[in-house]
């Protein structure tokens, strides 16, 4: 086992990682941006040092600044956790070349699985297909067109590069290619640090099954059960369940056998994740995730296996302890991601903020993991998970009736959160019947009813004075926890005290001239110039925030008579970009 792991990563997973590590009996080195000084992950570390700059691309992703961490710390060995440069092939071959260990497949693999067109092309000479798709990089709008036309529309166009639905844009129509070319390969580039895109058939209505494998340096791979990722917004995961429900046990089994022969074939190690589309009692091979997934407690709390542990283990070159017999599953297990997002209305609004209050459930068979608690801030340049209420039933009625339970008694405030409309899922005869599609939360279910308060919570406003302050100091770049005693400072001559944010519509209120932004963001495009005749619900600009894109439209129809931002501008939540009259 390794002395000391490096975790290149921020937020819930960093903390999931730093957790197994010390029941390892492995140390554990954190890295943080600016503005995650005070972050969870830094707290609970045993060392911390500072990577400078706020933005994903000035932090998390420099390579220069990690590496210079791994050389301090002297740790030896990464784990990548996910997003950022967990399937980064020349990132984990430059930790390798250091001679420290990659928690994780080795590059080639990455390489292999990473690019999903030679993904496809690995899945293909195993003899698993996928979705018709393309083989090659989207260079020209022409290459779509001349896709649609042969095998019709709706195209999904992908980051080559990612996962997770970022960089991912549908086209409906020939009129929509261009401009979700540009937005995909805008997300790839923010998310993934590559740009390159491609194309395959848009199924309507398949439900997402994935596949659980361990692999290990010995030859010995093995699947965990399944499981269903379907009820999706904007391509990315709401609530996932394990094992997948309805499914027959035909194409239960074929799919696992599918998913050992696609890593056997790319001589994958490691944690790995097979996904696919499963409809009319059809199943399509997806993509191969080379990293561990934001879903994996549910295969944990079906099989009893910590699958961190399992891939510490696998890194050191343990062989695995189990053969595909031993694996068994037991019950049903239910996670629900609490994202900072605003559902009102179906809009899922990115909502940055403090946390005032965060109060967690508990009971038998409930489990959170987070990574944040009351008092710190989510901010607007990464990625919005809160946490993960995860819950286990001895069956899947018993588990969703287990996890309401636990929504009920979730207490989070100061953010929007996704919660009232996990809650509408969860209770919908469809999701309880599994009928459900990746589409079914867009197109059928009804959340037009569904707000969620921002209201800060009891704890942020009046309060006794207190005499210790906690802080952090950085020396030579490594963080250090430190406590004073001091008198409570007032809040600074001109400066309010901290309150919560709001989340409204991405347009102007009540049909105003004023266009205004819904939230804190960057204005990365703008769709209109003065003297434009605009009409209502047309947009205006582009804000990403949390790594999402959200078209601000008008309120009224008019004409343009003022545009406030350029393309890089930071605005705050209520801000005007532009005037209608």
């Amino acid at each position: 086992m390794f002395n000391k792991v490096l975790i290149a990563n921020r937020g819930e997973i960093a903390v999931r990682i730093i957790r197994a590590c010390r029941e390892q009996g492995v140390a554990t080195v954190a890295v943080y941006s600016d503005l995650d000084r005070d972050a969870l992950h830094t707290r609970l570390a045993d060392e911390a040092y500072a990577l400078g700059g706020q933005t994903a691309a000035e932090s998390y992703l420099d390579v220069e600044a990690i590496m210079g961490v791994i050389e301090r710390s002297g740790a030896d060995a990464v784990h990548p956790g996910y997003g950022f440069f967990s399937e980064n092939a020349d990132f984990a071959r430059a930790i390798t070349e250091r001679g420290v260990t990659f928690i994780g497949p080795p590059p080639e693999a990455i390489e292999v699985m990473g690019d999903k067109i030679s993904a496809r092309l690995a899945a293909e000479a195993v003899g698993v297909l996928g979705v018709p798709g393309t083989t090659e990089f989207i260079t020209d709008p022409d290459q779509v067109r001349a896709f649609g036309a042969e095998h019709g529309y709706p195209i999904a166009i992908k980051a080559a590069y990612g996962g997770g639905g970022r960089g991912m844009k549908v086209v409906a129509d020939e009129a929509a290619i261009a401009d979700a070319i540009e937005s995909a390969q805008r997300e790839a580039l923010a998310y993934f640090a590559r740009d390159e895109i491609y194309m395959e058939r848009y199924l309507t209505a398949p439900r997402h099954i994935e596949i659980q494998i361990l692999a290990d340096s010995h030859g010995n791979v093995v699947y965990l059960g399944d499981r269903d990722c379907s009820a999706q917004r904007r391509h990315q995961k709401l609530i996932e369940e394990a094992p997948a429900p309805g499914l027959p046990d035909d194409v239960r089994t074929a799919m696992g056998e599918a998913a050992v022969k696609v890593a056997k074939g790319c001589d994958y190690t490691n944690a790995g994740t097979v996904e696919f589309l499963y409809e009319d009692g059809e199943f399509f091979y997806l993509e191969m995730n080379t990293r561990l997934q934001v879903e994996h407690p549910v295969t944990e709390l079906v099989t009893g296996l910590d699958l961190v542990e399992q891939q510490l283990r696998m890194a050191a070159g343990e062989p695995l302890e189990f053969t595909q017999d031993d694996v068994t599953i037991t019950g049903h297990a239910i996670e629900v991601r609490i994202n900072a997002e605003d559902p009102t209305g179906g809009k899922f609004l990115p909502s940055p903020g403090r946390i005032d209050t965060l109060k967690v459930p508990d009971g038998y068979g409930v489990r959170f993991d987070g990574g944040y608690e009351a008092g710190d801030e989510i901010s607007q340049f990464y990625d919005n998970l809160v946490g993960k209420l995860v819950v286990w039933g001895r069956d899947r009625e018993t588990a969703i009736r287990r996890t309401l339970r636990a929504l009920g008694e979730m207490d989070v405030r100061g953010v929007a959160t996704t919660i009232p409309a996990d809650v509408a899922i969860l209770e919908h005869p469809d999701f309880r019947a599994a009928t459900h599609s990746t589409k079914w939360v867009e197109d059928t279910l009804d959340l037009s009813e569904v707000g969620s308060s921002t209201d800060p919570g009891d704890d942020a406003g009046d309060q006794e004075p207190t005499v210790r302050k906690d802080i952090s100091v950085e020396v030579d770049g490594k963080r250090f926890a430190v406590s004073m005693w001091v008198p409570e400072a007032a809040p600074a001559a001109g400066r309010a005290p901290s309150r919560s944010k709001r989340s409204g519509a991405g347009s102007s209120a009540s049909g105003s001239g004023e266009v205004t932004v819904p939230m804190q963001g960057t204005i990365i495009k703008v769709l209109v110039a003065v003297g434009d005749t605009v009409e209502a619900g047309e947009g205006v600009c582009v804000l990403e925030a949390m790594k999402m894109e959200n078209t601000v439209a008008a309120g009224k129809g008019g004409t343009v008579t003022e545009v406030r931002v350029v393309p890089g501008d930071s605005v705050g939540s209520g801000d005007i970009v532009a005037v209608i009259e």
